[in-house]
């Protein structure tokens, strides 16, 4: 089994994200012992940007046109990303919330390898996702409680699970905490118990 860690917050070891992902990894572990970790930091990760040659080969394959030398090059480091979410059949996202939202480099990954016949296809029927038979698990984190204020939406738990479908994805699994910016012994506590609920999903996926 494989799992793939693609971590989105750059605040290292301070991360509450990241610690309740290692939570998740160490007991997955335990569980599936010659499990290979593939860890995706999109803060190392060097991401194209997408546009110029990579939307013009995004377009050249919509519309059936030959990709240019250069449209190539960037179609394969498309390809070549997006490759890492196939061979793992666990798809761990930590994910601090910012602005209601995901990280901007988390959203320049989604966007760059989110293509037709990529991580998904359409056709009459509508959008076909192509990761099938993979888990996901969000591991998010909030300074403050999001509450239920329809005027504050969740735009990170809810957006990876709309993204999870796309690509074939349709039960992804969230642990989330808050509250963690409300001093050291609320971080704490939350922590804790995303920790605990990370322990035991991961003794629960096969």
């Amino acid at each position: 089994m494989n799992l793939l860690h693609i971590v989105s917050s750059p605040r290292k070891e301070r991360s509450a994200s990241i610690e309740v992902a290692n939570a998740f990894i160490g007991a997955w572990k335990r569980k599936h012992p010659e499990g290979q970790i593939d860890t995706l930091n999109v803060w190392e990760t060097e991401l194209l940007p997408f546009d110029k040659a990579a939307l013009d080969a995004k377009y050249a394959g919509l519309e059936g046109k030959k990709r240019t030398a250069e449209q190539e090059a960037a179609w394969k480091q498309i390809k070549e990303l997006a490759n890492r979410f196939h061979a793992a059949e666990i798809l761990l996202f930590s994910v601090p919330m910012w602005n209601f939202g995901l990280p901007y480099r988390l959203k320049h990954l989604i966007d760059i390898i989110s293509q037709k016949d990529v991580l998904f296809t359409f056709d009459e029927r509508g959008l076909l996702g192509l990761l099938n038979g993979r888990q996901m698990v969000v591991i998010a984190a909030r300074g403050a409680t999001v509450g239920d204020n329809d005027a504050f939406k969740d735009h990170q738990v809810e957006y990876l699970a709309t993204w999870a479908h796309m690509v074939g994805i349709p039960e992804p699994h969230a642990i989330v905490m808050e509250r963690t910016l409300f001093g050291p012994e609320a971080d704490a506590a939350a922590r804790a118990e995303a920790r605990g609920k990370a322990v035991e999903l991961a003794g629960k996926l096969d």
